[in-house]
């Protein structure tokens, strides 16, 4: 499956009264703790891949997500499944993948035709929102409706973010160490 991924800063009291007015259905709040790891035969910071345990409500999801294949969105293959959070760690841990940093935030979805839309809190980096959509093809078709729906919010294509909060939470970390 490939994830279409577009995130961007954004202040969510001017979202949410706009998504509300678009018609998004709120599907709930969650509170994240995703923590990545690196493997020990490549360096996925170079190789623009991600492997994280994702913990939610006593739920653990283990995801690896692949290089972006896209230039201006976070396109890229998603694999996910829900795994025994503690377990997963040890076995990953066991193989000699390292902990390479934790990211917390509260999440706020929305539902608006066929995205979701996620209103993030990230501790340490501030507000921002990603519509996200899944594919099996037609990307370009999906990117641009992406894009077409973040500028009815007011925010412009170019003001999408690609980098993904692991790496802005370790480039805060090496600022202030």
């Amino acid at each position: 499956m490939i994830e279409i991924e577009v995130k961007a800063r954004a202040s969510h009291i001017f979202l949410r009264e706009r998504l509300a007015a678009m018609g998004a259905k709120p599907e709930g709040i969650q509170e994240h703790l995703d923590t990545y790891y690196n493997s020990p035969v490549r360096d996925f910071s170079i190789t623009d891949e991600a492997l994280r345990i994702r913990s939610v409500n006593g739920r653990s999801v283990l995801t690896y997500k692949g290089k972006k294949i896209d230039p201006v969105s976070k396109t890229r293959p998603e694999f996910e499944t829900e795994v025994d959070g503690d377990n997963a760690r040890s076995i990953l841990i066991a193989l000699g993948f390292i902990e390479s940093g934790t990211v917390y935030k509260k999440r706020e979805v929305f539902s608006y035709q066929d995205m979701t839309i996620a209103l993030d809190s990230v501790e340490g980096l501030g507000e921002f929102i990603e519509v996200e959509k899944q594919a099996d093809h037609n990307i370009d078709d999906h990117c641009d409706e992406i894009f077409a729906f973040i500028e009815k919010l007011d925010i412009r294509k170019e003001d999408s973010i690609r980098t993904s909060y692991l790496e802005m939470v370790l480039e805060n970390e090496r600022k202030k160490g």
